[in-house]
């Protein structure tokens, strides 16, 4: 064996696999998606506390995958130990909100797509996506349910504020009632017939009420 043979390896020839002008376009394009994914997220986030790192995440992916698929691509010995490397990954972090697992997987599959060469269809995709949710993410129902708890000294009051709420919305349903010596509580479903909930403030001015609560509920619970 020759001097030259010991530093002869597979590895300097696999330099060359992929040009750094290929690399420089796919990780320009994965920035620019990343970036426009992370727009998306932004406009399209409903919860209570936003997260930057998650948006900057949903960047770094996107990059990431891209150079992950770039060298898997170009040797196939390579990709067999990245599935076998990969695979003792463990991710702990809770995700609170469904539709970020929709980011993720976003960023992902676009990283992956645009490291197969599949431009087209990355930039296309990535358009009718982002335009799919900013429409139906920022859609609002009017018609969404609302829970009204009321307080009542007695009979006639309760009966009263039933009236009131049924003539103030389109459907007034009594879901629990606790009577007790002297109050009563009710707690009705509602849906209103417009953004419009002055009617809790004329409602809590009742004679015989000594509280009314309006309750949004839209499938979203804290805890």
């Amino acid at each position: 064996m020759s001097f030259k043979d010991v530093f002869k390896s597979n590895f300097i020839e696999n330099v060359t696999s992929v040009s750094i002008f290929d690399m420089a376009i796919a990780l320009v394009l994965a920035f620019g998606l990343g970036m426009f994914i992370f727009l998306v997220y932004k406009k399209t986030y409903s919860g209570v506390m936003y997260s930057s790192s998650f948006g900057t995440t949903l960047v770094a992916l996107t990059m990431i995958t891209t150079v992950v698929i770039l060298a898997v691509t170009s040797n196939v010995v390579l990709s067999l130990g990245m599935v076998g490397a990969l695979s003792i990954v463990r991710f702990r972090t809770a995700i609170k909100e469904p539709l970020d697992i929709a980011f993720l997987f976003w960023s992902i599959a676009v990283g992956i797509v645009l490291a197969a060469g599949m431009i087209p269809l990355a930039v296309i995709g990535s358009i009718i996506i982002g335009v799919i949710l900013l429409v139906f993410v920022n859609r609002k129902a009017c018609k969404n349910p609302y829970i009204v708890v009321v307080r009542c000294d007695g009979h006639d009051s309760e009966t009263k504020a039933k009236a009131f709420l049924d003539g103030k919305t389109e459907r007034c349903v009594v879901k629990s009632k606790t009577a007790q010596k002297g109050s009563v509580e009710l707690n009705m479903e509602i849906r209103l017939k417009d953004d419009n909930t002055d009617f809790v403030n004329t409602l809590a001015d009742m004679e015989g009420v000594s509280s009314a609560v309006l309750v949004s509920y839209n499938g979203d619970y804290m805890g």
